[in-house]
């Protein structure tokens, strides 16, 4: 019996093989080639895939779908919020953030750090710092993270004077600053030109081996000192750093350039033109690299080489002038005395001249005694801005220089509101105070 199966089961082996020998080729692979149905993406990876592409509407869109859907499907999770809230951020209505955050409240995923940290971007982005604040109070655990979100949110707004005091505050909370906080610091320093605190940052970040002090926190230390008065301080920063990129340049042109270092900034320039950065490229200088340029040209009266560099913007480096590249060529032109120049400038400019551009000219007639064209710039004021009582209170005092004392009776006339006080700060311990002459309500007034 067992001779018989093996003879058949050889039998049958030969004809398998047979048939598999003799079968068409195209046919062998036949189930490879039938197509393979691919899963659908999850929700969370759909969502997530639009944000990297930066396609935000389709984001908020997807994830109101979701909402949509029967509550069983489990659609929405914390992932779902937080790409949601991320797509929020970018220009879409406020009332968008506070239905998501609603929805965290009643989701219950307020606990989520990183979460309420995004919220309180999504409101600081809306320059809504109240309730940004209120958020960060009610973390229950604030980390690093959301101290360095919430004073960043204040410099971003304008407050920089309130961020210093968070900053202090997160100390106190013995919550240790980390290189991105004090580089947004020092950037808050920079704007309320408080030194004495910046330098103490500078001072913290020696002390500190472990942080990482990249180029980001070096181009913040050359800014805070040059913007605080200290172009030393900034220049010894600068040429202790190994890589520079086109920022840290143009901080060290431009602060030269502010303090009246005309020769210096300039200097700085043609190396900066003649270097290359650390993948061998030329280091090309952007927009704000000019504006420094151009304001050393003004204030060394270097007219002719400041016109070469201003064509040199569009012709060489294919950047077009900016509003502030056209004042800086106005200012140029009017300390240099050619004030007619200056007016043919503005009309030639090829975008709309504001307030400023025509003040500027305003103040230099003042200064060379040029009435007739004051009154032709005082005329382009009048439209733009004639609530502005300085432009009143400049012609006045170009009639009075030339002894016209009914015309300068007649423009004191037409002023209807008095100026704003200009006010001086000045650094108070952690922060910087604001006060003006005989503010006597000032909270500070004792220190001031």
């Amino acid at each position: 019996m067992t001779h018989l199966k093996l003879k058949w089961f050889s039998i049958l082996l030969r004809r398998s093989v047979n048939k598999l020998v003799h079968r068409p080729m195209s046919t062998w692979h036949h189930k490879a080639e039938t197509p393979i149905s691919l899963k659908p993406p999850k929700p969370n990876q759909t969502l997530k895939n639009h944000l990297e592409c930066n396609r935000h509407a389709k984001v908020l869109l997807l994830f109101r779908s979701f909402l949509r859907k029967k509550p069983t499907l489990n659609l929405i999770d914390s992932f779902s919020l937080l790409y949601a809230l991320k797509a929020c951020n970018h220009k879409h209505p406020s009332t968008q953030g506070k239905q998501l955050h609603t929805l965290i409240i009643k989701l219950g995923y307020q606990p989520i750090v990183q979460l309420q940290t995004t919220l309180l971007k999504t409101y600081a982005q809306r320059s809504n710092l109240r309730d940004a604040h209120q958020v960060f109070d009610e973390i229950p655990a604030k980390n690093i993270i959301c101290w360095t979100s919430l004073i960043s949110a204040y410099v971003d707004n304008h407050k920089p004077g309130r961020a210093l005091q968070l900053f202090r505050e997160m100390q106190m909370n013995n919550v240790e600053p980390d290189q991105v906080t004090v580089t947004v610091a020092l950037s808050a320093c920079a704007e309320t030109g408080a030194l004495k605190m910046g330098e103490w940052i500078h001072g913290f970040v020696r002390r500190k081996q472990v942080m990482n002090r990249d180029l980001c926190l070096d181009n913040a230390l050359i800014n805070m000192y040059a913007k605080c008065g200290d172009v030393v301080r900034a220049r010894k920063v600068f040429d202790g750093m190994r890589n520079k990129d086109v920022t840290t340049w143009t901080s060290m042109i431009v602060g030269h350039a502010v303090h009246g270092q005309a020769r210096e900034a300039l200097q700085l320039f043609l190396e900066m033109s003649a270097r290359r950065d650390k993948d061998d490229c030329v280091m090309t200088p952007n927009d704000v690299t000019f504006i420094g340029v151009l304001m050393a040209c003004s204030h060394a009266g270097l007219v002719e080489e400041g016109k070469l560099h201003f064509r040199s913007m569009s012709e060489v480096y294919g950047i077009q002038p900016r509003e502030a590249h056209f004042g800086c060529m106005v200012d140029l032109l009017c300390r240099g005395g050619h004030l007619r120049d200056a007016y043919d400038f503005i009309i030639e400019m090829l975008v709309p001249p504001n307030a400023v551009v025509w003040r500027t000219l305003l103040g230099a007639c003042s200064v060379h005694g040029e009435l007739e064209l004051a009154a032709e710039v005082r005329q382009k004021l009048l439209k733009l801005d004639p609530g502005y009582v300085g432009d009143s209170v400049a012609m006045s005092n170009i009639y009075a220089n030339k002894g016209m004392w009914n015309n300068k009776i007649v423009v004191r006339n037409q002023i209807k509101h008095s100026r704003a006080p200009g006010c001086s700060s000045i650094e108070v311990g952690s922060g910087a105070g604001e006060f003006v002459t005989s503010d006597d309500d000032h909270p500070l007034m004792t220190d001031v």
